[in-house]
Formats: C-alpha cells, sequence, structure tokens
C-alpha cells in the first residue's frame, strides 16, 4: 500500500481543534509555519507550566486516518484536523515506527519521529468517551496511546494532500515509541 499524506491542518491561536488547509509549510527546527505548537521550546501548555525552556519535541503531530475508521465503528465522529494534528496520513503504521524513524513527506520536508502523543481531558470534551478510545491499556497492564505521534523538523518544505510518505527507520536497535 502507498503512504500518503491525507490533509495537513494548522491553527495560529490555541483550540483542540486545527482546520485543513491546501497545505503547511515545515520550517526546520520549528515545526508547521504559523501554527502555534511552532518553535525551538515546548508549546503545549502544560509542558510550558513545568518548564519553558525544554526542547519541542512537539513540533508536528501526525495521526493515521485509518483511527477515524475505528472511532467511527464505535460511534464518534472525528475528520482530519479534529484532534489537533498536523498531517493525517494513510496506508502507514505510525504507531508502529521506532523512535529516530525519519518521515520523507512530498519532495522536501523530513520529520524525525520523537514519540507518542499523550491525548489530555480535552478530547472528551471535544466528544464525551473518546479519551477511552485512544488510549487504554494493554493485556499486560501496559498503557496504550493510539492519538498519532509526534516529531520535529529536520528538513523543511511544503506539504500537502496526496503528497507520498516515505518512511526511512533509524539503525538497529530500533527504540519503541514512548510518550513525548
Amino acid at each position: 500500500m502507498n503512504s500518503t499524506v491525507t490533509a495537513v491542518s494548522s491553527n495560529g491561536v490555541y483550540s483542540f481543534t486545527k482546520p485543513n488547509r491546501a497545505g503547511v509549510m515545515l520550517l526546520a527546527g520549528l515545526g508547521v509555519e504559523g501554527d502555534v505548537h511552532a518553535g525551538v521550546t515546548v508549546k503545549h501548555r502544560s509542558r510550558v507550566a513545568q518548564d519553558p525552556t525544554q526542547p519541542n519535541l512537539r513540533q508536528v503531530h501526525l495521526i493515521h486516518q485509518e483511527l477515524f475508521a475505528e472511532l467511527r465503528a464505535a460511534g464518534f465522529e472525528v475528520v482530519p484536523g479534529d484532534l489537533g494534528e498536523n498531517v493525517t496520513t494513510s496506508g502507514i503504521d505510525l504507531l508502529g515506527l521506532p523512535v529516530g524513524t525519519l518521515l520523507h513527506l512530498g519532495d522536501e520536508a523530513v520529520v524525525e519521529v520523537t514519540g507518542l502523543r499523550n491525548p489530555c481531558l480535552q478530547i472528551d470534551r471535544f466528544q464525551s468517551g473518546l479519551l477511552k478510545q485512544v488510549v487504554g491499556r494493554a493485556d499486560d497492564g501496559t498503557v496504550v496511546r493510539r492519538a498519532g505521534i509526534m516529531g520535529v523538523v529536520t528538513t523543511g518544505g511544503a506539504v500537502r494532500p496526496g503528497d507520498a510518505i516515505r518512511a526511512e527507520l533509524p539503525a538497529g536497535p530500533h527504540r519503541p515509541l514512548e510518550q513525548v
């Protein structure tokens, strides 16, 4: 299956959802141009409150479109941008990628995968019960996060719906994703 970008979203102000765009520009070391979460240091409010000097490992949020189909089957209506992601993908197992994977998006942009998104209670304010659908527990009791992955921009460039995605795995041994 070919991996593609199905939607791109950004917002210059803090809000849970992000409107879809015809395209976004990724800026090396910063994130999505004009997005409230772009920057060298953390921009997510909870992280800023803890320590505003932390490096921003959450410059770009990616979610797999396949999650939306699963949520629809469970009675939720979620479309690209609704969960605050910047890039919605199709045909790539984002959650199965190791830390350090380079995602080549379109002709130029490259995002290095840093970890899993850890959604907060805002997701239940968007749709009641949604948090339990995207964060659960495996049989062994470990927390399973399914609300997408985070990354940093290593090479800037334009990203548009329909762009191809190519994953370049890091040299082994591979480290599984953890929350960032």
